[in-house]
């Protein structure tokens, strides 16, 4: 199986943690913000208990602290995380990492940081949270791909499954799924889709 999967959700709940992992979703990432330590450490254990057992890889962001206590295997840094981040510590705990990356710059230092795979967002405007980057469009995707090879590319924000199959032409290895699942009328099934229709790319 491809790390990270074809698609995965980004949610901030252990609740839709757990809905996912039930709809056999391959990857999925937590990310809840403004946490201190004890909680961002209750929240990551909690999180592994509910993917225990189940086919679901679960990626930690931001709080690399918590995920190396806790025992996770997998995490995504933003690139404010990354200044202040530990690689060595994060290497030395098995950690797969994956980065995001917004402009030239931030492609440089997540490269230099040798991660598991990198992130490119927001591709279409996104209402979730306020960004400083404008929207990339679908051709930065094939220009970042072709900078980082062999490396994983995830293409997240404002992504709608309608845009998947030009998203993956475009170069993505993978789509990180956000509005898309948890605004949803009917998430468990617009899942479903992403599930079938990304069981047919690989």
């Amino acid at each position: 199986m491809p790390y990270p999967d074809r698609f995965y959700p980004v949610v901030d709940s252990i609740a839709w943690v757990k809905r996912l992992a039930s709809l056999g979703v391959g990857t999925v990432q937590l990310r809840a913000k403004e946490l201190n330590d004890a909680e961002a450490l209750q929240l990551v254990t909690d999180a592994l208990e509910a993917v225990k057992g189940t086919p679901t890889r679960l990626i930690i962001n931001d709080y690399w602290r918590a995920a190396i206590v806790a025992g996770a295997q997998h995490l995504h840094l933003g690139q404010e995380d990354l200044a202040e981040a530990d690689l060595h510590e994060i290497r030395s705990a098995g950690l797969t990492l994956g980065l995001s990356t917004h402009d030239d710059a931030e492609l440089e230092t997540a490269l230099a940081a040798e991660p598991t795979y990198i992130a490119l967002g927001p591709i279409f405007p996104t209402t979730l949270k306020s960004m400083r980057f404008a929207p990339q469009g679908i051709p930065k995707i094939t220009e970042w791909k072709k900078r980082v090879g062999n490396i994983p590319l995830v293409a997240i924000g404002g992504i709608k499954l309608e845009q998947a199959d030009e998203i993956f032409k475009a170069g993505a290895d993978s789509i990180a799924v956000v509005s898309d699942v948890t605004q949803n009328p009917d998430p468990d099934a617009r899942v479903r889709a992403w599930l079938d229709f990304t069981a047919e790319k690989v």
